[in-house]
């Protein structure tokens, strides 16, 4: 992979997001006077008045933007309105936990999905892809906070197996213990993510998988004698993933909106329990920060398929 692809790639990701930094600074500026939002903080009016002063919320639009990205250069999100803590020490506790989650639901949809399309590919018009498409499309049909629901009404519920809801029990002690609560707790919100997923990547991988079988490089391995295994891993598999890690990086942000009500639902301290949070609460400046941060992430992870794409196939970069 040469240098100078990886340089366009890298340009390409810092332009969006220095584009997504200006919108962020004037969407939220539509929504209201930040400096009004201070009194929902319950601040002293000398307090507010500086506060005011030193975010240049008395000064122009243009000296407030220029405010914004020096702040924002120096790791400095502002303040929230509500909670009246620094939006980034916020953001330290709830990045963390939507990253485990999402990061479980990810791993554990796109396992299962890709492997469930391999099979439901080398068995076309039978009766195990049949039983795996409708499986698949009936969870993928499903809301999220519908799904979840159930999940909480029967296992939280009706069995009493798992804990419906919040990150861990409270009180709980630390330690081992403390790992296996937040363990038990991830179950359901896990699950309720990883199904409505496992559709997509099913589908996706059915398609690829089942277009490979039909190339002449496997009809080849097959004349050769290479047995059903081998050719599957060797030659099928191999050629069918690029479709697969596209899906990936376009269904970062579809699984980010998930987590919303997926968190809400579970009570999970995340970025999405903390964006429903700040948008009952009108905390413009939390928002601000959840935003770009949301953004940033999907820049990142698409900018690491563009590169992981670009390696497994040459074509990509010479193009």
């Amino acid at each position: 992979m040469s240098w100078r692809f990886v340089a366009r790639r890298v340009l390409v990701a810092l332009a969006t997001l220095a584009a997504i930094v200006v919108f962020n600074f004037f969407l939220f500026r539509t929504l209201g006077d930040p400096s009004k939002d201070l009194i929902r903080g319950r601040l002293k009016p000398d307090v507010r008045a500086a506060i005011i002063h030193e975010r240049g919320y008395d000064q122009s639009q243009f000296t407030q933007f220029r405010i914004y990205v020096s702040n924002l250069l120096h790791g400095d999100l502002g303040d929230s309105t509500v909670t009246e803590k620094p939006v980034t020490d916020e953001l330290k506790t709830a990045i963390p936990n939507t990253l485990l989650l999402l990061g479980l639901a990810t791993i554990l949809s796109m396992w299962i999905g890709t492997k469930l399309g391999i099979i439901a590919a080398w068995r076309r018009g039978k009766p195990k892809d049949t039983w795996i498409g409708q499986v698949s499309l009936a969870f993928y049909s499903m809301p999220d906070f519908w799904l979840g629901m159930l999940f909480i009404g029967f296992f939280a519920g009706t069995l009493a197996w798992l804990p419906g809801g919040l990150k861990a029990t409270p009180g709980g002690e630390g330690g081992w213990d403390h790992v296996v609560d937040v363990a038990t707790h991830l179950i359901l919100p896990t699950l309720t993510l990883a199904l409505g997923e496992i559709g997509q990547y099913v589908f996706i991988t059915r398609a690829a998988v089942a277009d490979v079988m039909d190339s002449d490089h496997v009809l080849t391995a097959r004349a050769v004698g290479l047995s059903p295994l081998a050719v599957r891993r060797r030659h099928i598999v191999p050629s069918a993933r690029l479709p697969i890690v596209t899906q990936i990086a376009l269904n970062l942000g579809f699984v980010l909106g998930g987590a919303i009500t997926v968190e809400a639902l579970f009570s999970w301290p995340g970025i999405g329990l903390a964006t429903l949070n700040a948008i009952q609460a009108k905390d413009f400046p939390m928002l601000q920060g959840l935003y770009l941060v949301t953004a940033t992430l999907v820049i990142v992870c698409n900018l690491a398929a563009d590169l992981l794409y670009a390696r497994l196939d040459p074509r990509v970069r010479t193009g």
